[in-house]
């Protein structure tokens, strides 16, 4: 199972940015998606889940209203469309993929960069 996570870069505040996270090796149908993100000297933290089939979604206190987690089954692909970006937004954003019945995400795309300037 691979996961390929692009779409980051710079942006100033207030803007928009969209990530990928393709998926390969597997059938998604009964996997879990998820996006984190890891800032400078923090934590990893949750940000929004996807369920492959059905789609439901949540998302983090801090982003709700502002991202939006999709994803396209056709392509193994899976969104996340980031609205009003903050400074507070900057980190290394990670996408990870679980069966559903697991309690941990078992594999994890590489990383994209995301950077708001103030």
């Amino acid at each position: 199972v691979q996961l390929q996570a692009s779409g980051g870069g710079l942006v100033q505040a207030g803007g928009s940015l969209r990530l990928s996270c393709a998926a390969s090796g597997r059938t998604f149908s009964s996997y879990v998606m998820g996006w984190f993100r890891q800032a400078p000297g923090k934590e990893r933290e949750f940000v929004a889940v996807i369920r492959w089939s059905g789609g439901s979604t949540d998302y983090a206190d801090s982003v709700k209203g502002r991202f939006t987690i999709s994803r396209d089954n056709a392509k193994n692909t899976v969104y996340l469309q980031m609205n009003r970006l903050k400074p507070e937004d900057t980190a290394v954003y990670y996408c990870a993929a679980r069966v559903v019945t697991a309690s941990s995400y078992a594999y994890w795309g590489q990383g994209t960069l995301v950077t708001v300037s103030s």
